[in-house]
């Protein structure tokens, strides 16, 4: 239960191949636990996973910064700074949402990588090559379920991956999957998915999964890694075992805790205020 004083509010920012239904056992968990919880999608994502199936068009045309820039206004509508928790994708957004100084405390989970992380594992590159087609660059990429299975939810069984697929699955924007390190990283200057990771911001931790095939432990150790020159505590939790579904795979409420947990208190100590 949150104090008067400690945040009061959870955002949970869904990643790409999915929309705000993917957190939906969390808000009802974290909303027993006495916080609101806001879901917000990516603009033209109010409608559901179904909609956006038939009409991908919206999806291939959005933008990282336009993205960033309705998630920022979402948070800075708060009555007080609240905990952003990101998954894949919603990890880098969230990075960037705390580059920005919005935020009491962040949690990104499976993170993709901000601009930098160089770590690209074989697991990784086979989980995105189908969707690593320059072709798609400005087209709405899906994967099959067999794909699925591969990338997102190896730990499950193939019956149940597909289940998984039929509930949450949409397309991403192409143009997104090379953002976020495998052509930003080649490109001169800075790009979408850059922040300074030298500077000061809110309480960071990352969240990894031990079989995460798409976002493996090693990319997020490493995107922790380069902060380590920042003034602001950034920390690395490793899940052993858990696959990217890991926020609704079995035992998914023990990530849920720690990532609630963590972000409470380093988020009432970076205030300066007494542990509640």
């Amino acid at each position: 239960m949150p104090s008067t004083t400690s945040p009061d509010t959870v955002v949970l920012v869904h990643g790409l191949w999915m929309t705000p239904r993917s957190w939906e056992g969390w808000v009802a968990y974290y909303e027993a636990k006495g916080f609101r919880v806001l879901t917000p999608g990516y603009p033209g994502f109010d409608i559901e996973v179904e909609a956006l199936r038939d009409n991908p068009d919206v999806i291939a045309q959005l933008t990282v910064p336009e993205v960033v820039d309705h998630l920022a206004a979402v948070i800075e509508g708060l009555d007080r700074p609240p905990i952003v928790i990101g998954h894949s994708f919603g990890g880098t957004l969230t990075q960037l949402l705390l580059a920005r100084g919005l935020g009491a405390a962040g949690v990104v989970i499976d993170s993709a990588p901000t601009e930098g992380v160089r770590v690209t594992p074989l697991s990784q590159v086979k989980s995105l090559f189908p969707a690593l087609n320059p072709a798609n660059l400005h087209r709405a990429v899906g994967f099959t379920p067999e794909e699925f299975h591969y990338a997102f939810a190896n730990t499950l069984s193939r019956e149940d991956s597909d289940a998984v697929w039929e509930r949450y699955h949409i397309p991403a924007p192409g143009n997104w999957i090379w953002a976020y390190g495998l052509i930003a990283n080649f490109k001169p200057g800075h790009q979408e998915t850059w922040v300074d990771y030298d500077a000061d911001r809110a309480p960071l931790l990352f969240i990894a999964g031990g079989s995460d095939h798409i976002m493996p432990a090693s990319v997020n150790k490493s995107n922790a890694h380069h902060y380590r020159k920042s003034p602001a505590l950034t920390e690395f939790h490793e899940f052993e075992g858990r696959s990217h579904w890991t926020c609704a795979e079995p035992g998914w409420e023990a990530v849920a805790d720690l990532a609630l947990e963590w972000a409470v208190e380093h988020a009432v100590a970076a205030a300066g205020e007494p542990t509640p």
